[in-house]
């Protein structure tokens, strides 16, 4: 799989304040290409009133669904109005933060509305077909210490956006708990027993219990010390 280039969330006032300008213009200049190569496929790929599939699955491939998802959430929020796009489409674009930059109309896809929603419905659709956890499978408990997480897709590239690659174990940090000032919580994917940080704001929430699938189950008794009948065994990890 391609490796994408990555997608600068923030707005431009915020990687000014952050010396990171140079990552907003590179991604804002992505952002264009995406989008005019999304309007060449509709154009291409549409015909006798059918959108062909291969035009998302194309756009994903080159593009990936983080920058794809964006540049289709853009479009639809600043045509929020508009009655030739889906409720059920505009709610989904509704779930994407978008920064708040004067030119963002820059990006946006310039074809007909009922021909993007067509494909914003493709896009979805292939997007289902990762199979991953959403809001659904999760409980937004306070507590997320040595709790299963889910974390949110848009932190994952493309080549781990799998079910296995969204459970993280969280084992410490101020972000596992709701009250605390930090947001950093450390712990282990359980897949492949990687450490890493996020922040709270990247996860959905822990894991219905009843949803552990057995793998995990098997894994986790590999992080419990023996002779304990509670805490996590991380050395090693």
């Amino acid at each position: 799989m391609a490796e994408h280039k990555p997608l600068y969330k923030w707005s431009l006032k915020e990687a000014i304040n952050l010396g990171e300008e140079d990552k907003w213009r590179n991604s804002y200049k992505e952002n264009c290409v995406c989008a005019r190569a999304i309007e060449k496929a509709i154009t291409d790929n549409y015909n006798n009133n059918i959108l062909n599939t291969d035009a998302a699955k194309d756009i994903i491939a080159e593009f990936g669904y983080d920058r794809v998802n964006h540049i289709l959430a853009d479009t639809i929020q600043q045509h929020s109005e508009d009655g030739r796009f889906s409720q059920e489409n505009k709610d989904w674009a509704n779930n994407f933060y978008i920064p708040n930059d004067d030119i963002n109309w820059h990006f946006a896809v310039e074809e007909h509305p009922g021909l993007v929603n067509m494909f914003v419905d493709r896009v979805r659709k292939e997007f289902q077909t990762l199979g991953l956890y959403d809001k659904t499978h999760c409980n937004d408990e306070g507590n997320y210490e040595d709790k299963i997480l889910v974390l949110k897709p848009s932190t994952l590239k493309d080549e781990y956006k799998t079910p296995d690659f969204q459970l993280f174990l969280a084992t410490s940090g101020f972000g596992c708990y709701p009250d605390r000032i930090g947001t950093s919580i450390t712990g282990v994917f359980i897949k492949d027993d990687e450490r890493a940080t996020f922040r709270r704001q990247d996860f959905i929430g822990c894991l219905k219990e009843d949803l552990i699938p057995e793998w995990a189950q098997e894994k986790l008794k590999e992080y419990y010390e023996p002779e304990e009948t509670s805490g996590i065994k991380m050395e090693g990890v």
